[in-house]
């Protein structure tokens, strides 16, 4: 058990809770090999990263108006410093990983759960409603349920609680985007929500913040929403889905896994008509 509150959608932990805890999960880790095995990999990502931003750094037929990715403007802000202080290698390297790693799992996470509830509601399939289909399962369906920590700067209270200067809080995304005080009818897939009305999920609408919010939103969260509109719109355009054996879609089982991503304990498995156009 972790000692803490639950303040307006956020947990305060106790902090020598949580160091006891993380303390036992690190011997049994080193007792069954899974530090090694972490370490082995953590080594072969870095090795990986090092060997992408040397081949960045010395291609010689670059012309200045050639079309720059993601690593080249790390590296242009790197020499340039035009963000007021220096960037480390390091820091280059985690920033790639977080891009690319973090966004991967989410992305087949709310691809797959996009599917299932559209295969619940075939009605949905219009093409005008792929984007408010889209938002509606980062609601119901919030990936990353509980926020990467954050460190409260000063001594506040919050609904009579008081939390001080220094105290780690996670957000339960996955709460808020369950409110009832904010969502209608919010067990319930309703994209229709998100048709004539601004909210987003950018950090600026607090009742609806699956990646986060302000400096510590999720920085791949332009790519994974780029991949999950073209891959869903070209699913639903091109191919007419049923599930197999004749199950209708009151079979399809909706329960959530348990870990720092919601996937769906059971995966989804369907059949791809091609459309006859």
């Amino acid at each position: 058990m972790v000692a803490g509150a639950t303040v307006a959608g956020a947990m305060v932990v106790d902090a020598t809770v949580v160091e006891a805890t993380v303390a036992g999960e690190d011997e049994r880790s080193h007792v069954n090999g899974f530090n090694a095995k972490a370490d082995k990999v953590a080594k072969e990502f870095d090795e990986f990263l090092d060997g992408v931003i040397e081949e960045h750094m010395n291609r010689d037929n670059r012309h200045e108006n050639d079309e720059k990715d993601f690593v080249d403007v790390l590296l242009e802000i790197q020499k340039q410093e035009t963000v007021g202080f220096p960037i480390e290698r390091i820091s280059i390297k985690a920033l790639i990983l977080d891009a690319f790693a973090a966004s991967t799992d989410t992305t087949y996470t709310v691809l797959e759960w996009a599917m299932t509830e559209l295969l619940r509601h075939p009605e949905l399939h219009d093409m005008h409603y792929l984007k408010a289909v889209i938002k509606e399962t980062l609601r119901l369906h919030t990936p990353i349920p509980l926020l990467l920590p954050g460190i409260s700067t000063k001594d506040v209270k919050i609904n009579g609680y008081d939390i001080v200067e220094g105290t780690q809080v996670i957000i339960n995304a996955w709460a808020i985007g369950r409110d009832p005080s904010s969502w209608e009818r919010p067990e319930e897939f309703i994209p229709d929500r998100f048709l004539n009305n601004a909210i987003d999920f950018k950090g600026h609408n607090f009742e609806f913040i699956p990646f986060g919010s302000g400096r510590r939103i999720c920085p791949g969260i332009l790519l994974a929403m780029q991949i999950d509109e073209l891959v869903l719109a070209n699913l639903v355009h091109k191919f007419d889905w049923t599930l197999p054996g004749g199950a209708s879609e009151k079979d399809l089982d909706m329960t959530e896994s348990i870990g720092l991503t919601i996937h769906k304990s059971s995966p989804l498995i369907a059949v791809a008509n091609q459309w006859c156009f």
